[in-house]
Protein backbone atom coordinates (compact mmCIF):
# COMPACT_ATOMS: atom_id res chain seq x y z
CA UNK A 1 0.00 0.00 0.00
CA UNK A 2 1.24 3.41 -1.23
CA UNK A 3 1.73 5.75 2.00
CA UNK A 4 0.16 9.21 1.99
CA UNK A 5 2.55 11.72 0.14
CA UNK A 6 3.48 15.24 1.67
CA UNK A 7 4.27 17.99 -0.82
CA UNK A 8 7.70 18.37 -0.59
CA UNK A 9 8.32 14.75 -0.60
CA UNK A 10 6.86 13.36 -3.83
CA UNK A 11 6.60 13.56 -7.60
CA UNK A 12 4.40 12.08 -10.31
CA UNK A 13 6.32 11.81 -13.67
CA UNK A 14 3.69 11.65 -16.73
CA UNK A 15 3.78 10.66 -20.32
CA UNK A 16 6.67 8.37 -20.05
CA UNK A 17 8.25 5.76 -22.27
CA UNK A 18 9.47 2.58 -20.83
CA UNK A 19 12.04 0.61 -24.10
CA UNK A 20 9.40 -2.26 -25.06
CA UNK A 21 5.99 -0.28 -24.25
CA UNK A 22 4.02 1.33 -26.59
CA UNK A 23 1.67 3.01 -23.82
CA UNK A 24 2.82 5.73 -21.70
CA UNK A 25 3.80 5.09 -18.31
CA UNK A 26 3.75 7.12 -14.76
CA UNK A 27 6.25 7.16 -11.97
CA UNK A 28 5.23 8.07 -8.77
CA UNK A 29 8.39 8.93 -6.69
CA UNK A 30 7.88 9.32 -2.90
CA UNK A 31 10.70 10.32 -0.61
CA UNK A 32 13.25 9.07 -2.45
CA UNK A 33 11.51 5.85 -3.95
CA UNK A 34 9.26 4.46 -6.68
CA UNK A 35 6.26 4.33 -4.90
CA UNK A 36 4.16 3.14 -7.66
CA UNK A 37 4.72 2.50 -11.97
CA UNK A 38 2.27 2.53 -14.39
CA UNK A 39 -0.20 3.30 -16.68
CA UNK A 40 -2.95 6.27 -15.73
CA UNK A 41 -1.60 6.77 -12.34
CA UNK A 42 -3.40 9.83 -12.31
CA UNK A 43 -6.43 8.16 -12.49
CA UNK A 44 -5.92 5.09 -10.83
CA UNK A 45 -3.99 6.57 -7.09
CA UNK A 46 -7.25 8.56 -6.52
CA UNK A 47 -9.80 5.52 -7.16
CA UNK A 48 -7.63 3.78 -4.57
CA UNK A 49 -7.68 6.95 -2.25
CA UNK A 50 -4.37 8.83 -2.80
CA UNK A 51 -4.57 12.70 -2.23
CA UNK A 52 -2.14 13.95 -5.38
CA UNK A 53 -3.52 17.32 -4.67
CA UNK A 54 0.21 18.13 -3.04
CA UNK A 55 2.35 15.70 -5.46
CA UNK A 56 3.73 17.72 -8.10
CA UNK A 57 3.67 16.97 -11.56
CA UNK A 58 6.25 16.53 -14.13
CA UNK A 59 5.06 15.86 -17.61
CA UNK A 60 8.51 14.01 -19.43
CA UNK A 61 6.65 14.48 -23.04
CA UNK A 62 6.91 11.10 -24.53
CA UNK A 63 10.54 10.64 -24.32
CA UNK A 64 12.15 7.52 -23.40
CA UNK A 65 12.88 7.05 -19.52
CA UNK A 66 15.74 4.46 -18.43
CA UNK A 67 17.51 3.40 -15.48
CA UNK A 68 20.54 5.66 -15.14
CA UNK A 69 23.88 4.18 -17.33
CA UNK A 70 26.65 2.40 -16.08
CA UNK A 71 30.39 3.15 -16.83
CA UNK A 72 31.84 -0.10 -15.69
CA UNK A 73 35.38 0.59 -16.59
CA UNK A 74 37.13 4.22 -15.90
CA UNK A 75 40.55 5.51 -14.58
CA UNK A 76 39.56 8.58 -12.77
CA UNK A 77 42.95 8.95 -11.33
CA UNK A 78 44.39 9.19 -14.88
CA UNK A 79 42.05 11.65 -16.71
CA UNK A 80 43.28 14.74 -18.26
CA UNK A 81 47.06 13.70 -18.02
CA UNK A 82 47.88 12.83 -22.27
CA UNK A 83 49.51 16.48 -22.54
CA UNK A 84 51.71 16.34 -19.58
CA UNK A 85 55.11 16.97 -19.81
CA UNK A 86 57.04 13.66 -20.50
CA UNK A 87 53.33 11.83 -20.78
CA UNK A 88 52.67 11.88 -24.80
CA UNK A 89 52.60 8.13 -25.92
CA UNK A 90 54.59 8.32 -29.69
CA UNK A 91 53.81 4.63 -30.41
CA UNK A 92 49.75 4.43 -29.26
CA UNK A 93 50.44 1.29 -27.61
CA UNK A 94 49.43 -0.14 -24.53
CA UNK A 95 52.79 -0.91 -23.08
CA UNK A 96 54.46 2.71 -23.59
CA UNK A 97 50.71 4.06 -22.39
CA UNK A 98 51.73 2.08 -18.71
CA UNK A 99 55.50 3.38 -19.37
CA UNK A 100 54.59 6.64 -20.07
CA UNK A 101 52.35 6.62 -16.92
CA UNK A 102 55.34 5.62 -14.53
CA UNK A 103 57.47 8.26 -15.45
CA UNK A 104 55.19 11.44 -14.79
CA UNK A 105 53.06 9.87 -12.14
CA UNK A 106 55.87 10.72 -8.77
CA UNK A 107 54.35 14.52 -8.60
CA UNK A 108 50.75 13.56 -8.05
CA UNK A 109 48.68 15.10 -4.99
CA UNK A 110 45.73 14.05 -3.39
CA UNK A 111 44.11 17.71 -4.55
CA UNK A 112 45.31 17.28 -7.67
CA UNK A 113 43.95 13.98 -8.78
CA UNK A 114 40.58 14.76 -7.46
CA UNK A 115 40.43 18.32 -9.43
CA UNK A 116 40.52 16.56 -12.43
CA UNK A 117 38.32 13.68 -11.33
CA UNK A 118 35.82 15.53 -10.19
CA UNK A 119 35.91 17.37 -14.04
CA UNK A 120 35.60 13.80 -15.20
CA UNK A 121 32.64 12.96 -13.19
CA UNK A 122 30.72 15.97 -14.07
CA UNK A 123 30.98 14.75 -17.74
CA UNK A 124 29.77 11.58 -17.02
CA UNK A 125 27.12 12.43 -15.09
CA UNK A 126 25.41 14.96 -17.90
CA UNK A 127 25.92 12.51 -20.28
CA UNK A 128 23.54 10.42 -18.01
CA UNK A 129 25.46 8.06 -15.96
CA UNK A 130 25.17 7.72 -12.37
CA UNK A 131 27.16 4.58 -11.59
CA UNK A 132 31.40 4.32 -11.91
CA UNK A 133 33.85 1.66 -11.80
CA UNK A 134 36.66 3.25 -11.31
CA UNK A 135 40.31 1.64 -11.15
CA UNK A 136 43.03 3.37 -9.08
CA UNK A 137 46.50 2.96 -9.29
CA UNK A 138 48.12 1.41 -5.96
CA UNK A 139 52.10 0.51 -7.32
CA UNK A 140 52.75 3.89 -5.66
CA UNK A 141 53.84 3.53 -1.86
CA UNK A 142 52.28 6.70 -1.42
CA UNK A 143 48.93 5.42 -2.69
CA UNK A 144 48.12 8.60 -3.41
CA UNK A 145 45.50 7.79 -6.33
CA UNK A 146 43.43 5.93 -3.57
CA UNK A 147 43.21 8.00 -1.24
CA UNK A 148 42.00 11.35 -3.38
CA UNK A 149 39.48 8.53 -5.69
CA UNK A 150 37.83 7.67 -1.91
CA UNK A 151 37.76 10.76 -0.71
CA UNK A 152 35.36 11.92 -4.34
CA UNK A 153 33.73 8.36 -3.65
CA UNK A 154 32.18 9.86 -0.24
CA UNK A 155 32.04 13.76 -1.25
CA UNK A 156 29.87 12.74 -4.62
CA UNK A 157 27.65 10.11 -3.55
CA UNK A 158 24.58 12.15 -3.57
CA UNK A 159 25.46 12.38 -6.96
CA UNK A 160 27.16 9.20 -8.51
CA UNK A 161 27.78 6.03 -7.08
CA UNK A 162 31.15 4.93 -7.34
CA UNK A 163 33.59 1.88 -6.99
CA UNK A 164 36.64 1.40 -6.59
CA UNK A 165 39.52 -1.41 -7.72
CA UNK A 166 42.55 -1.45 -5.92
CA UNK A 167 44.92 -1.63 -9.34
CA UNK A 168 48.20 -2.65 -9.21
CA UNK A 169 48.72 -1.15 -12.96
CA UNK A 170 52.41 -1.89 -12.99
CA UNK A 171 51.86 -5.01 -11.76
CA UNK A 172 51.48 -7.25 -8.61
CA UNK A 173 54.54 -9.28 -8.59
CA UNK A 174 56.56 -7.10 -11.35
CA UNK A 175 56.17 -4.02 -8.75
CA UNK A 176 58.32 -4.84 -5.87
CA UNK A 177 55.51 -4.74 -3.30
CA UNK A 178 52.70 -4.81 -5.91
CA UNK A 179 50.62 -7.66 -3.45
CA UNK A 180 50.69 -5.77 -0.30
CA UNK A 181 49.97 -2.66 -1.97
CA UNK A 182 46.66 -4.22 -3.45
CA UNK A 183 46.00 -5.91 -0.09
CA UNK A 184 46.48 -2.20 1.58
CA UNK A 185 44.28 -0.88 -0.78
CA UNK A 186 41.06 -3.06 0.46
CA UNK A 187 42.20 -2.33 3.97
CA UNK A 188 41.82 1.36 2.90
CA UNK A 189 38.63 0.35 1.56
CA UNK A 190 38.65 -0.58 -2.22
CA UNK A 191 35.31 -2.19 -3.56
CA UNK A 192 37.78 -4.66 -5.90
CA UNK A 193 40.81 -6.50 -5.93
CA UNK A 194 42.58 -5.49 -9.49
CA UNK A 195 44.99 -7.27 -11.59
CA UNK A 196 47.08 -7.41 -14.83
CA UNK A 197 48.55 -10.33 -15.49
CA UNK A 198 49.45 -9.67 -19.19
CA UNK A 199 51.76 -7.58 -17.50
CA UNK A 200 53.46 -9.36 -15.60
CA UNK A 201 57.36 -9.97 -16.29
CA UNK A 202 56.23 -13.53 -17.20
CA UNK A 203 53.90 -15.84 -17.41
CA UNK A 204 54.09 -17.23 -14.03
CA UNK A 205 53.99 -14.46 -12.07
CA UNK A 206 50.65 -13.65 -13.94
CA UNK A 207 49.49 -16.82 -12.65
CA UNK A 208 50.61 -16.62 -9.20
CA UNK A 209 48.73 -12.77 -9.57
CA UNK A 210 45.41 -14.50 -10.56
CA UNK A 211 45.41 -16.62 -7.77
CA UNK A 212 46.16 -13.88 -5.42
CA UNK A 213 43.28 -11.76 -6.51
CA UNK A 214 41.15 -14.94 -5.83
CA UNK A 215 42.65 -15.34 -2.25
CA UNK A 216 41.85 -11.54 -1.71
CA UNK A 217 38.93 -11.12 -2.61
CA UNK A 218 37.72 -14.07 -0.94
CA UNK A 219 39.91 -12.72 2.15
CA UNK A 220 38.26 -9.15 2.51
CA UNK A 221 34.60 -10.62 0.63
CA UNK A 222 35.48 -7.75 -2.10
CA UNK A 223 34.87 -7.79 -5.77
CA UNK A 224 37.07 -8.55 -8.69
CA UNK A 225 37.74 -6.87 -11.60
CA UNK A 226 40.83 -7.55 -13.29
CA UNK A 227 42.73 -6.30 -16.76
CA UNK A 228 42.94 -9.44 -18.49
CA UNK A 229 44.57 -10.48 -21.64
CA UNK A 230 44.22 -6.80 -23.19
CA UNK A 231 46.63 -7.66 -26.05
CA UNK A 232 46.66 -9.06 -29.23
CA UNK A 233 48.30 -12.31 -28.16
CA UNK A 234 46.22 -15.52 -28.81
CA UNK A 235 48.30 -17.42 -26.35
CA UNK A 236 47.12 -14.76 -23.66
CA UNK A 237 44.48 -16.64 -21.53
CA UNK A 238 44.48 -15.43 -18.14
CA UNK A 239 40.51 -15.18 -18.07
CA UNK A 240 40.26 -19.12 -18.46
CA UNK A 241 42.39 -18.98 -14.95
CA UNK A 242 40.25 -16.29 -13.62
CA UNK A 243 36.85 -17.94 -14.32
CA UNK A 244 37.78 -21.20 -12.91
CA UNK A 245 39.17 -19.88 -9.81
CA UNK A 246 36.21 -17.81 -9.47
CA UNK A 247 34.11 -21.10 -9.85
CA UNK A 248 35.66 -22.82 -7.60
CA UNK A 249 35.88 -20.46 -4.84
CA UNK A 250 31.94 -19.80 -5.78
CA UNK A 251 31.78 -16.04 -6.62
CA UNK A 252 31.96 -15.97 -10.43
CA UNK A 253 28.91 -13.47 -10.42
CA UNK A 254 31.26 -10.95 -8.35
CA UNK A 255 33.95 -11.56 -10.58
CA UNK A 256 34.56 -8.84 -13.97
CA UNK A 257 37.32 -9.43 -16.82
CA UNK A 258 38.18 -6.07 -18.24
CA UNK A 259 38.89 -6.12 -21.78
CA UNK A 260 39.59 -10.03 -22.95
CA UNK A 261 41.27 -8.51 -26.15
CA UNK A 262 42.82 -11.67 -26.72
CA UNK A 263 39.78 -13.57 -27.31
CA UNK A 264 39.22 -11.50 -30.33
CA UNK A 265 42.78 -13.45 -31.46
CA UNK A 266 42.24 -16.51 -30.67
CA UNK A 267 40.59 -19.72 -32.92
CA UNK A 268 36.93 -20.64 -32.56
CA UNK A 269 37.50 -23.97 -31.07
CA UNK A 270 39.29 -22.56 -27.74
CA UNK A 271 36.95 -19.99 -27.20
CA UNK A 272 33.60 -21.94 -28.01
CA UNK A 273 35.45 -24.15 -25.21
CA UNK A 274 36.44 -21.64 -22.90
CA UNK A 275 32.58 -20.76 -22.94
CA UNK A 276 31.45 -23.87 -21.05
CA UNK A 277 33.55 -22.14 -18.54
CA UNK A 278 32.58 -18.79 -18.48
CA UNK A 279 28.76 -19.92 -18.30
CA UNK A 280 29.24 -22.10 -15.40
CA UNK A 281 31.59 -19.54 -13.74
CA UNK A 282 28.92 -16.42 -14.36
CA UNK A 283 31.80 -14.08 -14.54
CA UNK A 284 31.21 -10.56 -16.08
CA UNK A 285 33.16 -9.52 -18.82
CA UNK A 286 33.80 -5.17 -19.56
CA UNK A 287 34.85 -4.11 -23.03
CA UNK A 288 36.03 -0.95 -23.22
CA UNK A 289 35.71 -0.47 -27.26
CA UNK A 290 37.25 3.00 -28.24
CA UNK A 291 40.33 2.83 -26.14
CA UNK A 292 41.07 -0.74 -27.52
CA UNK A 293 40.41 -0.42 -30.97
CA UNK A 294 43.05 2.79 -30.77
CA UNK A 295 45.66 0.66 -28.67
CA UNK A 296 45.66 -2.97 -30.13
CA UNK A 297 46.91 -4.39 -33.48
CA UNK A 298 49.46 -1.91 -33.02
CA UNK A 299 51.93 -4.88 -34.66
CA UNK A 300 49.67 -5.81 -37.67
CA UNK A 301 49.40 -4.12 -40.87
CA UNK A 302 46.85 -5.95 -43.06
CA UNK A 303 44.02 -7.33 -42.04
CA UNK A 304 44.30 -5.29 -39.19
CA UNK A 305 42.70 -6.60 -36.21
CA UNK A 306 39.33 -4.61 -34.47
CA UNK A 307 41.23 -5.05 -30.58
CA UNK A 308 37.66 -5.47 -28.87
CA UNK A 309 36.57 -8.87 -27.19
CA UNK A 310 34.14 -11.20 -28.41
CA UNK A 311 31.01 -9.18 -27.60
CA UNK A 312 28.70 -10.83 -29.68
CA UNK A 313 29.60 -14.09 -28.89
CA UNK A 314 29.54 -14.01 -25.27
CA UNK A 315 26.10 -12.02 -25.40
CA UNK A 316 24.61 -14.64 -27.73
CA UNK A 317 25.93 -17.37 -24.79
CA UNK A 318 23.82 -15.58 -22.05
CA UNK A 319 27.35 -14.27 -20.90
CA UNK A 320 27.07 -10.87 -19.09
CA UNK A 321 28.83 -7.94 -21.00
CA UNK A 322 28.86 -4.56 -20.14
CA UNK A 323 30.75 -1.35 -21.28
CA UNK A 324 33.46 1.44 -20.39
CA UNK A 325 35.11 4.94 -21.30
CA UNK A 326 38.69 3.76 -20.01
CA UNK A 327 39.90 7.20 -20.67
CA UNK A 328 39.88 10.58 -20.86
CA UNK A 329 42.89 12.00 -22.26
CA UNK A 330 45.24 10.49 -20.61
CA UNK A 331 48.35 8.48 -22.00
CA UNK A 332 46.74 5.22 -23.46
CA UNK A 333 44.09 7.32 -25.67
CA UNK A 334 43.69 11.44 -26.25
CA UNK A 335 40.37 11.51 -26.38
CA UNK A 336 37.18 10.57 -24.04
CA UNK A 337 34.08 12.25 -23.20
CA UNK A 338 32.06 10.71 -20.61
CA UNK A 339 29.34 9.49 -23.47
CA UNK A 340 28.43 6.25 -22.85
CA UNK A 341 26.16 6.33 -26.33
CA UNK A 342 29.33 6.91 -28.04
CA UNK A 343 30.79 3.84 -26.63
CA UNK A 344 27.67 2.03 -27.24
CA UNK A 345 27.67 3.36 -30.97
CA UNK A 346 31.40 1.94 -31.06
CA UNK A 347 30.45 -1.44 -29.53
CA UNK A 348 27.55 -2.10 -32.05
CA UNK A 349 29.73 -1.26 -35.16
CA UNK A 350 32.77 -3.16 -33.93
CA UNK A 351 30.94 -6.42 -32.52
CA UNK A 352 28.59 -6.58 -36.06
CA UNK A 353 25.44 -6.18 -34.03
CA UNK A 354 23.20 -4.35 -35.77
CA UNK A 355 19.91 -6.14 -36.19
CA UNK A 356 16.98 -4.52 -35.42
CA UNK A 357 16.56 -6.73 -32.35
CA UNK A 358 20.19 -6.08 -31.24
CA UNK A 359 19.59 -2.28 -31.45
CA UNK A 360 16.37 -2.38 -30.05
CA UNK A 361 17.95 -4.06 -27.12
CA UNK A 362 21.24 -2.03 -27.19
CA UNK A 363 20.63 0.12 -23.78
CA UNK A 364 21.46 -3.06 -21.52
CA UNK A 365 25.11 -2.64 -21.75
CA UNK A 366 24.40 0.76 -20.43
CA UNK A 367 21.84 -0.23 -17.76
CA UNK A 368 21.00 -3.56 -16.83
CA UNK A 369 24.32 -5.33 -17.65
CA UNK A 370 25.97 -2.79 -16.41
CA UNK A 371 24.44 -2.65 -12.70
CA UNK A 372 24.63 -6.76 -13.26
CA UNK A 373 29.06 -6.11 -13.27
CA UNK A 374 28.96 -3.86 -10.44
CA UNK A 375 26.86 -6.24 -8.29
CA UNK A 376 24.17 -3.62 -7.50
CA UNK A 377 20.72 -5.38 -9.01
CA UNK A 378 19.30 -5.45 -5.41
CA UNK A 379 19.24 -1.47 -5.45
CA UNK A 380 18.67 -1.24 -9.30
CA UNK A 381 16.18 -0.56 -11.66
CA UNK A 382 12.57 1.29 -12.48
CA UNK A 383 10.71 -0.94 -9.75
CA UNK A 384 8.44 -0.55 -6.51
CA UNK A 385 10.77 0.21 -4.09
CA UNK A 386 14.14 0.73 -5.11
CA UNK A 387 15.57 4.37 -5.12
CA UNK A 388 14.13 6.59 -7.55
CA UNK A 389 17.57 6.83 -10.28
CA UNK A 390 16.58 7.16 -13.65
CA UNK A 391 17.35 9.27 -16.82
CA UNK A 392 15.54 10.91 -19.56
CA UNK A 393 16.92 10.72 -23.12
CA UNK A 394 16.53 12.91 -25.97
CA UNK A 395 14.21 10.23 -27.54
CA UNK A 396 11.23 8.41 -27.91
CA UNK A 397 12.53 4.71 -28.53
CA UNK A 398 15.64 3.11 -27.95
CA UNK A 399 15.97 2.46 -31.53
CA UNK A 400 16.16 6.39 -31.67
CA UNK A 401 18.09 7.10 -28.94
CA UNK A 402 20.91 4.75 -30.40
CA UNK A 403 20.37 5.98 -34.30
CA UNK A 404 20.49 9.38 -33.11
CA UNK A 405 23.32 9.59 -30.24
CA UNK A 406 20.87 11.63 -28.35
CA UNK A 407 21.65 13.57 -25.69
CA UNK A 408 20.07 13.51 -21.66
CA UNK A 409 17.34 15.52 -21.02
CA UNK A 410 17.08 14.81 -17.33
CA UNK A 411 18.80 13.06 -14.65
CA UNK A 412 16.94 11.96 -10.97
CA UNK A 413 18.80 10.61 -8.45
CA UNK A 414 16.81 8.96 -5.20
CA UNK A 415 14.20 11.26 -6.14
CA UNK A 416 15.78 14.89 -6.39
CA UNK A 417 17.01 16.21 -10.08
CA UNK A 418 20.38 16.29 -10.39
CA UNK A 419 19.89 18.48 -14.34
CA UNK A 420 17.65 19.32 -16.77
CA UNK A 421 18.25 20.31 -20.12
CA UNK A 422 16.57 21.32 -23.37
CA UNK A 423 17.74 20.68 -26.95
CA UNK A 424 16.37 23.37 -29.42
CA UNK A 425 17.09 24.88 -32.77
CA UNK A 426 16.06 28.43 -33.80
CA UNK A 427 16.10 29.09 -37.53
CA UNK A 428 13.90 30.53 -39.94
CA UNK A 429 13.74 27.74 -42.24
CA UNK A 430 10.94 25.07 -42.18
CA UNK A 431 13.02 22.20 -43.30
CA UNK A 432 15.90 23.12 -40.23
CA UNK A 433 13.29 23.64 -36.76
Amino acid sequence: MIAMASESAATLYTNARFAGSDKPQELLVENGLFAAIGEDLDKSLPAQGYDLSGVKTVDLGGKLVSSPFCDTHLHLDYVFTARKPGAVNETGTLFEGIQRWSDTKSDLTVDEVKERARKAVAMEVHHGVQYIRSHADVTDPNLTSLKALLELKEELKDIVTIQIVSFPQEGMYSYKGGDELVEEGLKMGADCVGGIPHYETCREFGERSMHKVVELAAKYGKLIDVHCDETDDPNSRFVELLSALAYAEGIGEMTTASHTCSLGSTDNSYFFHLTKLLKAAKINFACAPTENLYLQGRQDTFPKRRGITRVKELTDAGINVSLGQDSMQDPWYPLGNGNMMIILDYVLHLAQMMSFPEIDDALKFLTINGATTMHLRDQYGLEVGKPANFIVLDAPTVFDAVYERCGILRSVRNGRTLFTSKTTIDSEIPLLR
